[in-house]
């Protein structure tokens, strides 16, 4: 492995890296512990956008970790940045397949939030300009359908993330990818994706960050996400293997993680080192 120095900030997955599902994975207080006690610069990057700002900090809570609110970025919230800095939110509507944690970015941003079966036509006012697909554990043959609808009459296109899967505590479920495929084969549109492994979300957590590339590491336990995101952000990343992807999978792909570790326990030795 390449030698570890220069390390002035951290953007740190969560779902296969803190925890899988509720349960937090060994070794997440000392991890947080070690990084504070070095002062170390961190964001916390997820592509789930499930849950919003304060559910997140609430989830760590119960798991005895405190976090700033500016240390937390979400998919959903990469997602309603991007598109209030692309659109003026005060004139454009969106219709959202998601949960809380992709509304309301989009409500704090000042955006319309259209409902079902508000489908977009010649009048004005009517239907969304934009569809926004993150994941949704109450989806529906109605939501996809008014997303399909309102994208063939031409809605822009936007996906959180591009996940497939989605670890758990029973294992792996479907993620928003899953949603994205069957939305563009039902439209014949592709997604714009805002989530890993787009450089975007890595590139407004280094903007949050103050740092740049070269001194900023990327964790996370997915390769087509995570690392392929640091690789197209041209970032060093180190890739656990407590999540979905194994050692094995590095040799089925052009790209690799700069370190590969098994878990945050030895992220953490390699921090005090």
């Amino acid at each position: 492995m390449a030698p570890i120095s220069n390390i002035n900030a951290l953007i740190i997955d969560m779902d296969g890296v803190l925890w899988q599902g509720s349960t937090p994975l060994p070794g997440l207080n000392e991890f947080f512990s070690t990084i504070r006690a070095l002062r170390l610069p961190f964001i916390l990057a997820t592509n789930n956008a499930s849950l919003t700002l304060e559910q997140y900090i609430d989830k760590l809570e119960q798991m005895q970790v405190r976090v700033q609110r500016s240390e937390i970025l979400t998919s959903g919230m990469a997602t309603a940045h991007y598109l209030a800095q692309q659109h003026d939110p005060d004139s454009t509507r969106v219709f959202v397949i998601g949960e809380s944690g992709a509304k309301l970015p989009l409500l704090e941003q000042g955006f319309t939030l259209t409902d079902i079966d508000d489908i977009r036509n010649d009048k004005r006012d009517s239907g969304a300009d934009i569809v926004v697909c993150g994941l949704d554990r109450e989806l529906s043959w109605d939501k996809l359908a008014t997303a399909a609808l309102n994208i063939r009459a031409g809605a822009l296109f936007i996906g959180t993330n591009g996940d497939v899967t989605l670890p758990t505590e029973r294992g792996f479920a479907p993620g928003n990818g899953a949603t994205l495929a069957a939305l563009e084969a039902a439209t014949g549109v592709k997604p714009t994706v805002i989530g890993k492994p787009e450089p975007i979300m890595y590139q407004q957590a280094m903007a949050i960050l103050g740092t740049t590339a070269a001194e900023t590491i990327a964790i996370g336990d997915r390769l087509d996400t995570d690392i392929l995101g640091a690789v197209r952000a041209d970032m060093r990343s180190l890739m656990v293997l407590s999540g979905i992807s194994s050692q094995q999978d590095i040799a089925t792909v052009d790209y690799e993680p700069t370190w590969v570790m098994q878990d945050i326990r030895e992220v953490t030795e390699m921090l005090k080192q």
